[in-house]
């Protein structure tokens, strides 16, 4: 264990489809010391953001301060720059580490370092683009007549102003006004928030 003074490699994989392959993955995995019995997968859409996996569920539970999770790409870590940006955050502040095998990203280093802060500064500008993306649709939606009632919406838009919100939160807004920024009334984020933290079937450890 980790508490004992030597580090424990953790891995995750992550497809988005049954019909993917995590072979690739896993062979990086092991071929860098992670034994398989140590590893977390998920098979899961992108609409997803990462901590409602399962298994990053039973990842974050089982990573210990010490810890070092290793991925094949960082992508893999998240749906999108903020997702992964946050996992990472997520991880980092429990103490554990990330390595990413094909990205060359060890916060150990100072190249892995200054990579994690490009990618801080990619996942801010990412989420600026979609605020201004939304936005804008909206703007052009009412210009043209359209009368905004209940219709269904995209679970990608959902997730992605999920992600927004989250990320506004863990930097110090309230439900508010982090909710004011997607254009949501503070229940309606705590309906979506209710509907995206619904159990679901996913799978189990590898």
């Amino acid at each position: 264990m980790s508490h004992t003074g030597w580090v424990r490699l953790l891995g995750y994989t992550r497809v988005s489809t049954v019909g993917q392959d995590a072979r690739l993955q896993l062979d990086a995995l092991r071929g860098v010391g992670v034994e398989s019995r140590d590893v977390f997968s998920d098979v899961t859409s992108g609409a997803r953001s990462a901590v409602q996996r399962p298994g990053m569920k039973r990842l974050l539970e089982y990573a210990e301060s010490g810890d070092t999770v290793v991925v094949w790409r960082i992508d893999r870590l998240g749906r999108s720059l903020m997702d992964v940006l946050n996992t990472v955050n997520l991880l980092r502040d429990s103490g554990v580490k990330i390595r990413s095998v094909s990205d060359g990203i060890d916060p150990e280093t100072s190249s892995g370092r200054m990579m994690l802060g490009m990618l801080a500064t990619l996942a801010e500008y990412e989420r600026e683009l979609i605020i201004e993306r939304v936005n804008a649709g909206i703007a052009a939606a009412k210009a043209n007549g359209t009368r905004f009632g209940r219709p269904p919406v995209s679970p990608d838009v959902v997730a992605a102003k999920l992600e927004i919100v989250n990320d506004a939160r863990a930097k110090g807004r309230t439900a508010q006004e982090a909710a004011k920024l997607v254009g949501w009334s503070r229940a309606t984020l705590y309906r979506h928030q209710h509907e995206a933290s619904s159990p679901a079937a996913g799978p189990e450890q590898v």
